[in-house]
């Protein structure tokens, strides 16, 4: 499961959270329905922190070049 893309993880989540709601699913069922939800989500957050430290912001100096530095973490 970890090849899957974060666009294709979202959309199995949201399927996933959508027959959940919608479906009468045995116990075990909707247990390994929550499961793989909770990989597909870890592979998203996986995505997410791997693209936030990527990201680098511009700022225009006074001189009016510009510099990039990385996003301040909000931790």
């Amino acid at each position: 499961m970890k090849d899957v893309s974060f666009e294709r993880s979202i959309e199995k989540l949201e399927k996933i959270v959508e027959e959940l709601e919608s479906e009468d699913f045995s116990l075990e069922n909707s247990l390994k329905k929550y499961e793989e939800g909770v990989k597909l989500s870890r592979i998203c957050q996986n995505e997410l922190d791997k693209a936030k430290a990527k990201i680098e912001i511009l700022m225009k100096k006074k001189d009016g070049t510009w510099e990039s530095r990385e996003m301040e973490s909000e931790e």
